[in-house]
C-alpha cells in the first residue's frame, strides 16, 4: 500500500495571471515597445516564494483553456509549485496584467480581467478540503471574495481550516476588481472570523477595520478574531501584534527600488516560512522584509523571489540591492 502524502506546508488560493512587464524603465505604457512575460498574481507569487525558501507548497486556482494557461502550468512546476489544483475554465480567458514602472514608487497597474478571471470560478465543491485542512498554512486573499463562486470556495475553506493555526487572509484590497466595493468591508469581517493571521497594508486595513492608524488597526484585527495581525506602513515598515502580547515593530530594509510590485508577495512566503519555523516576531518580521526589498530591487515578481541565502546576505550587508542569480 503506498504511504499517505506528507500535507503541504503551505497552499494559497487565489489569483492567477500573466504578468507583462516593460522592458523599458520610466515610460508610460503606450510608448513602452517590448515586455516581459512572467507568471504573476499574488497568491501564485506568495507560493513561489515560499517554494524558494524550501517548503512544500501548491497552488489553487483556475486558467483559461489557452496557451497562456499552459505558460503558468509550466512555471508554476518550474518553480517548485504544485499545480495539481490549478485547472481550466473553457469560457473565459487567462487573464492578463500590465505595469508601467516609474522608480521609485510609482507603478501603475492595468487588469485584463474580462469578462471574468478565471481564478473567480474556482467552486467550492471542486476543493480538495481534506488537503487544505491538513497543510501546516493556507493563505487566501480578499480579492477571492469579490464574486461568486470564489467567495463561497473561500469563505468554505477558510471555515474547513477550523481555526487551525496559519490560517492566512491577505487582504489583497484591489476596488477595481470587485463589481460592488462596498461588500468588501462586510465580507473581510466574515472572513477574518475564521482566520488566525491578517495580513494587510494601511488602506487594506481600514476597509477591513475601518481603523487606518497601525496599533489601531492591528488591535481591530485582533478583536475581528485573528489571532497575529500583520500591518505593512510601506515606507515606515512593518509592525506586528499578536493575541498574546507579543509585539514587534521592524524597519524597512534599504534598497535601490527598480519595481515594487512584487515586494509584498515575497514578504508573504517569507512570512510563512518564519510562522512555520517558529520564529519569533522580530525574525520573522526582519527576514520577510529584506525578502520584499530584494524584490523590489529586481525587474520582475515571481523570478526574483529570494533564496533564503540572499535574505541572510541582504540582513547582514544591509542592503536588498543584491545582484539576482543566474540560473
Amino acid at each position: 500500500m503506498d504511504a499517505e502524502p506528507e500535507p503541504y506546508e503551505l497552499i494559497t488560493m487565489g489569483r492567477l495571471g500573466v504578468d507583462l512587464y516593460p522592458l523599458q524603465v520610466g515610460v508610460p505604457l503606450a510608448r513602452v515597445e517590448t515586455f516581459g512575460k512572467f507568471l504573476g498574481g499574488s497568491p501564485a507569487n506568495v507560493a513561489v516564494a515560499a517554494a524558494r525558501l524550501g517548503r512544500r507548497t501548491a497552488l489553487v486556482s483556475r486558467t483559461g483553456a489557452d496557451p497562456f494557461g499552459e505558460y503558468l502550468h509550466q512555471e508554476l512546476r518550474g518553480f517548485g509549485v504544485d499545480d495539481r489544483w490549478v485547472t481550466a475554465v473553457g469560457e473565459y480567458p487567462t487573464p492578463v496584467t500590465f505595469c508601467e514602472i516609474f522608480p521609485p514608487d510609482d507603478f501603475p497597474i492595468h487588469f485584463y480581467r474580462q469578462p471574468k478571471a478565471p481564478d473567480l470560478e474556482i467552486r467550492p465543491e471542486e476543493l480538495d478540503l481534506a488537503a487544505i485542512r491538513a497543510a501546516r498554512a493556507f493563505w487566501v486573499t480578499g480579492t477571492g471574495l469579490s464574486v461568486e463562486p470564489s467567495r463561497t470556495a473561500t469563505l468554505g475553506a477558510l471555515r474547513e481550516r477550523g481555526g487551525a493555526d496559519l490560517t492566512v487572509l491577505d487582504l489583497d484590497w484591489r476596488p477595481t476588481l470587485w463589481p460592488d466595493p462596498a461588500e468588501a468591508g462586510p465580507l473581510y469581517r466574515e472572513a477574518l472570523a475564521s482566520a488566525t493571521v491578517a495580513v494587510g497594508n494601511l488602506d487594506e486595513c481600514e476597509v477591513a477595520t475601518g481603523e487606518r492608524e497601525p496599533y489601531a488597526a492591528a488591535r481591530a484585527l485582533l478583536a475581528a478574531g485573528v489571532r497575529l495581525a500583520v500591518v505593512k506602513q510601506g515606507p515606515k515598515g512593518v509592525l506586528a501584534l499578536s493575541a498574546d502580547g507579543e509585539g514587534a515593530e521592524v524597519a524597512p530594509l534599504p534598497v535601490d527600488v527598480v519595481n515594487g510590485l512584487g515586494a509584498g508577495d515575497a514578504f508573504g512566503g517569507a512570512l510563512c516560512d518564519g510562522l512555520l519555523a517558529g520564529w519569533d516576531l522580530d525574525r520573522t518580521l526582519r527576514r520577510a522584509n529584506a525578502a520584499g526589498a530584494i524584490v523590489a530591487g529586481r525587474p520582475a515578481c515571481s523570478p526574483a523571489m529570494p533564496y533564503a541565502d540572499e535574505i541572510d546576505r541582504a540582513l547582514t550587508t544591509g542592503t536588498g540591492t543584491l545582484p539576482e542569480r543566474t540560473p
